[in-house]
């Protein structure tokens, strides 16, 4: 069963998904063309878009399953919060990085989706050897 913890985190990413909904509503704004965007920020939007709903729920699977892991201590929060943090740098580097009126290129912030991108492999190597261990311990 998940701990308090893991089911705040699962009841707060549930809640996420809220802002994931309206940002789907921003993007029928941009291919309708009520909200300007060049073709570079409408990859970029729909990129951000995806990632953040698909990781989300990539999440709460973790969260769901991770206390039947062989992992305590740091370990155990690397395979929490890998995913989660993700889920929020990921898509904001990739709506950050093309803000303006006409960006031909994203900026800096593009950072925060290699960032986003380190977490989620360390999340997810953490929570798959930890998942392997305690499939291993219970035999």
């Amino acid at each position: 069963m998940p701990s308090a913890i893991d089911l705040i985190l699962i009841g707060s990413l549930l809640l996420a998904l809220i802002t994931v909904e309206s940002g789907g509503w921003f993007l029928t704004r941009v291919v309708r063309g009520f909200a300007p965007a060049n073709a570079l920020q409408q990859a970029f939007f729909r990129a951000g878009h995806a990632h953040a709903a698909v990781l989300i729920v990539l999440s709460v699977a973790i969260l769901a399953v991770i206390p039947y892991s062989a992992l305590d201590g740091g370990w155990l929060w690397v395979a929490r919060l890998g995913a989660p943090v993700a889920a929020i740098l990921m898509p904001a580097g990739f709506f950050l990085s093309v803000l303006g009126r006409d960006p031909a290129r994203p900026n800096r912030l593009l950072a925060l989706l290699w960032i986003g991108a380190a977490s989620l492999a360390a999340g997810l190597a953490t929570s798959g050897v930890g998942l392997i261990a305690g499939g291993a311990a219970a035999l």
